[in-house]
């Protein structure tokens, strides 16, 4: 039932009292006899309904147990004990010391129940605020009989084959026993899972398929090494295949789950995963399948984008219930894959130092080089090109030997060098002799020549792309609108596309071949405040993307900096001469936007050679001098660099950490040639870092949404965001941040804590803490704790829904009871980016009445109809102009809401908060709390980024015990309290 007008309200405000809602869920039904495969390629796409009963409010000096209200309490002076005596929360010491508070104040909340957990329900039909506009996305509407009966048999291979040969088998096991599998097309994952839309004649039945591949023996002959070169044979292999009948599904509950209004029914995830199998298979068959993408060179070929990686045109498909019903959801998809080639010219692209290996055969490699070669090529799959072979062999390490070292026993025990076995055998001279060979085996000693191996194709690149990759890739994948909608259309009607064989007509899927059609709306831009000579002024931004300039105008409040240096790093003597010219002109322009910025430095200029930001004791040596001879008392510090350095990221962690002294770096490449775009853009940056606030709303957030904010009850926006390392990174840990506003009404002054945690641990694991460190800052700057607490979480996906809101929910809660009789109302909300839904402006009916580009749709377009969850509180939102290829909209997901958002509140918040980014003059396609923790992350993720520690061998690592991890160094208290990561 959908909860509208003042019954609405009485309903919600009995539901959070506990007293009309039971607090536990019917449970789960018994697992089916075979469990499902359920991996990282075919995730969850949404979790169970979950509800959270929130602890009690602290109340002080009561004997008596308190009558808990949920959602209401918040908003109230007083809390009712049971006996009806009122009890005042009291307020927080001006000088807040959590460790001071009491024990009774510390003591754990009530346990929570995780199965009585729901998720947050959609308030109302959806918002009405705004222009409409029509609208096309690019999900398809599939209809299925929720009758009709899929049979799902376990399927058990032996020997256990790759995924690849599953599929072989599976093929050649279908075209060989129709009549025991009654005639049936089914489907297979290429796991243990097998769908078929009629039952085999029996229940249990096995199979012995042959197929022709290379096999290796087992143990060496006459108990000498084991040696890969002459035991190797290509023999026809039998497999043993046992197929059991795990279950008989049907889509009712599906069907349920779409068309019902209530909460607390499950989303039938084995169903889904049996249709997704189905919808993919045809195209499994003959693309390559990374995750839910599938590529393919028919779409375009493989391009060289530098560095031994080419990119790949795909197309991602995923179903999705909807308030439609189920649609699958098609866009186009770009990867990155290792180039299919020779190991040593692979070594030459990927290796600026090996470029000239082919001038060079004898050179061998140094320590430090063999350590970049290993990496580069560690996990790669390989096959040989000196004989005829199917056998692909996957590197684990190079030998400690150098080829020409290298030897071996044969069958007889004797030992025969590497070189001459090759010489022998194969009448081949190995060219590379001073480079190790290819490891392929963890235990045995199986050496390959790198000169001898190929790089196989469909390898999804793991390394991390550089500057020029970056580019070339995303210069691939950016279309216009128009034209990543007919490739969408195209896949839909391909060979190789998700309707493409005979599958979805078996199993009676009907998928439509058009793009929905849905009416979005069009938010209007808020008015702006900015300053003039210490006046107000008001701007509304109605260019069409929303941009505003600060030409006749100043920034909102401006900070002044009158101790500031500039060092150099690099730069030739024509670069360096523009310093000067630079310093007077930045001065200049921050004078121009209300910015106080002294035309002379502290000290004269420095200039240093670039190598210094290679050394990390010379380079915090040098930053200390400078902070000493300005008295301990710098403001600033502008660094100039004559390119893009790895050293950036020692010179954040010194400044920040260990001198404490906000730092601004700019390239002489930009420097050079000075405009006012870039002193503009640079300016805003020093002014935000330094405490000054850029832009604000004129009308503050209790003028727009009086029903919920005021002025005298404050109120905190959160953003938390976590950082992994790089996927080749198996030890580095994770970091998180989490930044909390520190004014109110403005809302647009953010300061940050970062902790490190576990290695790809995706939940924050000290948000507790953080959350008690942001409270206090909060009471220092607003002399009050905030009443509402709205809390944006980005980077989860669906399948971690529940267990964000069970862990890091009651994390905040944990951390509110940390101080005396406090009890805000919490909003938790989870933004995502990378999805694959796409909007676009639908002309074709001939209502392109309104003013808008004919490609991107505008800056405003929210969604919340049709497309978005049948129940749940979610909203498609694009607050930005994209300037380049398609937009990407941003999806907003309201897991837990106390204050009761209604959606044109939420969406106008959260639009409006978008045109308050510190660092650019037009609204941004997030919205600032996560922006700033996703700032934040990365920040401390450079802190671990030290030039000089000596890099981790994964090779030593003991998986017995967990890896330590390495905390992040403290910022200094005069850094901490700023937008440093600005």
């Amino acid at each position: 039932m959908e909860e509208g007008g003042e019954e609405g309200k009485k309903g919600r405000r009995k539901w959070r009292s506990g007293c009309s809602r039971p607090m536990g869920v019917k449970p789960q039904q018994p697992a089916t006899l075979v469990k499902l495969c359920h991996s990282t390629s075919y995730p969850a796409l949404l979790p169970l309904p979950l509800h959270l009963p929130l602890p009690p409010p602290l109340l002080l000096h009561l004997p008596s147990k308190p009558l808990v209200h949920y959602g209401t309490g918040a908003r109230r002076s007083t809390s009712h004990a049971q006996d009806g005596r009122v009890a005042t929360l009291l307020p927080l010491p001006h000088a807040v010391n959590v460790k001071s508070v009491s024990k009774e104040c510390q003591r754990k909340p009530m346990p929570i129940n995780p199965e009585a957990m729901l998720v947050a329900p959609r308030p109302d039909s959806g918002g009405t605020e705004g222009l409409q506009v029509s609208l096309l996305a690019n999900h398809f509407l599939v209809k299925f009989d929720s009758k009709q009966r899929i049979f799902h048999y376990d399927v058990d291979i032996t020997p256990r084959p790759s995924k690849e040969l599953s599929r072989m088998i599976k093929r050649k096991l279908v075209q060989e026993n129709s009549d025991a599998l009654s005639g049936a097309l089914p489907v297979f994952d290429g796991r243990r899972n097998l769908y078929s839309p009629v039952e085999f004649q029996d229940d249990r039945l096995e199979f012995f398929i042959s197929l022709p591949i290379p096999i290796t023996r087992s143990s060496p002959p006459n108990g000498g090494v084991y040696n890969m070169f002459e035991t190797l044979k290509i023999k026809t292999k039998l497999f043993r295949v046992n197929i059991r009948l795990a279950s008989k599904i049907t889509g009712e509950d599906l069907d349920k789950y779409l068309r019902e209004e209530k909460d607390g029914i499950p989303l039938p995830q084995d169903y889904l995963h049996a249709l997704d199998v189905v919808l993919r298979e045809s195209s499994s068959e003959s693309c390559i399948s990374v995750g839910r993408a599938l590529y393919s060179s028919s779409m375009g070929g493989a391009k060289d984008i530098g560095g031994g990686a080419v990119g790949m045109r795909g197309f991602f498909q995923s179903l999705r219930p909807t308030k439609q019903g189920l649609s699958l959801n098609v866009d186009f998809s770009l990867m990155a894959f290792h180039e299919s080639i020779g190991v040593i010219p692979y070594l030459q692209k990927r290796c600026d130092f090996l470029r000239d290996l082919s001038q060079r055969k004898t050179r061998g490699l140094t320590r430090e080089e063999k350590k970049e070669v290993e990496k580069a090529l560690k996990n790669i799959r390989v096959f040989v090109n000196h004989r005829e072979t199917n056998q692909r062999y996957r590197v684990y390490c190079l030998t400690e030997e150098v080829t020409e070292n290298l030897k071996f026993r044969d069958r007889d025990g004797k030992d025969l060098m590497l070189v001459d076995y090759f010489k022998d055998q194969y009448s081949l001279d190995i060219q590379y002799k001073n480079l190790p060979c290819l490891q392929i085996s963890r235990n045995k000693p199986c050496y390959l020549p790198m000169e001898l191996c190929m790089v196989c194709e469909g390898q999804k690149f793991l390394g991390k792309l550089s500057d020029e990759q970056t580019v070339k890739i995303l210069k691939m994948g950016c279309q216009k609108p128009a034209e990543r909608k007919d490739i969408i259309n195209g896949v839909m009607g391909a060979k190789i596309g998700p309707l493409s064989g005979p599958y979805a007509g078996e199993f009676k899927l009907n998928v439509s071949r058009e793009m929905t059609k849905l009416c979005g709306r069009v938010l209007q831009p808020p008015k702006l405040k900015l300053g003039d000579g210490g006046n107000v002024r008001d701007i509304t931004p109605n260019r069409y993307d929303r941009q505003w300039n600060l030409l006749d105008s100043h920034v909102a409040e401006g900070s002044k900096i009158k101790r500031w240096a500039l060092i150099s790093f690099g730069g030739n003597m024509e670069q360096r001469s523009c310093i000067p010219r630079f310093i007077n002109q930045l001065s200049t322009r921050c004078e121009q936007l209300g910015i106080v910025l002294n035309k002379n430095t502290v000290i004269s200029p420095l200039f240093e050679q670039i190598q210094v930001l290679n050394n990390v004791s010379v380079l915090e040596d040098k930053l200390r001098k400078i902070h000493e001879v300005t008295s301990n008392n710098l403001q600033l510090l502008i660094c100039v660099m004559e390119k893009k350095h790895r050293g950036y990221a020692d010179l954040k962690r010194i400044a920040e950490t260990g001198i404490g002294v906000m730092s601004q770096c700019c390239l002489y490449s930009n420097i050079s040639r000075l405009s006012s775009q870039f002193l503009s853009n640079l300016a805003l940056k020093i002014n935000a870092k330094l405490g000054g606030c850029n832009v604000a709303l004129y009308n503050t957030l209790p003028r727009q949404i009086p029903r919920l904010f005021m002025d005298d009850e404050p109120v905190i926006f959160m953003g938390a965001d976590v950082t992994h390392p790089h996927p080749l990174d198996d030890f580095s840990p994770s970091v998180a941040a989490v930044v909390g506003s520190m004014n109110w009404p403005a809302a647009n002054k953010y300061i940050s804590r970062m902790r490190s945690q576990t290695h790809r641990q995706e939940i924050i694991e000290e948000l507790e803490e953080m959350v008690v460190e942001l409270l206090e800052e909060f009471y220092l700057a607003v002399h009050q704790l905030p009443k509402i607490i709205i809390f944006f979480r980005d980077g989860v996906s669906e399948t971690q829904f529940s267990k964000v809101l069970k862990e890091e929910l009651q994390a905040i809660r944990r951390a509110c009871l940390r101080f005396p009789a406090y009890k805000p109302s919490i909003t938790f909300a989870v933004v995502q980016k990378r999805h694959h839904t796409r909007l676009f402006l639908n002309d074709k009916n001939g209502s392109s009445s309104n003013h808008f580009s004919d490609e991107n749709i505008p800056p405003g377009t929210v969604v919340d109809t049709v497309i978005t969850h049948p129940r749940e509180f979610d909203f498609y939102l694009c607050s930005h102009w994209g300037v380049k290829g398609t937009s990407r909209p941003t999806h907003y997901h309201v897991l837990w809401d106390e204050n009761r958002f209604k959606s044109d509140e939420i969406q106008k918040l959260i639009h409006n908060l978008c045109y308050t980014f510190a660092r650019c003059t037009k609204p941004v396609s997030l919205v600032p709390p996560a922006y700033y923790a996703h700032l934040a992350a990365y920040r401390g993720r450079l802190y671990l980024d030290r030039t000089d520690s000596m890099s981790c061998s994964r090779t030593t690592l003991s998986r017995t015990s967990p890896l330590r991890t390495a905390p992040l160094p403290k910022l200094r208290d005069n850094v901490k309290r700023l937008m440093f990561y600005c």
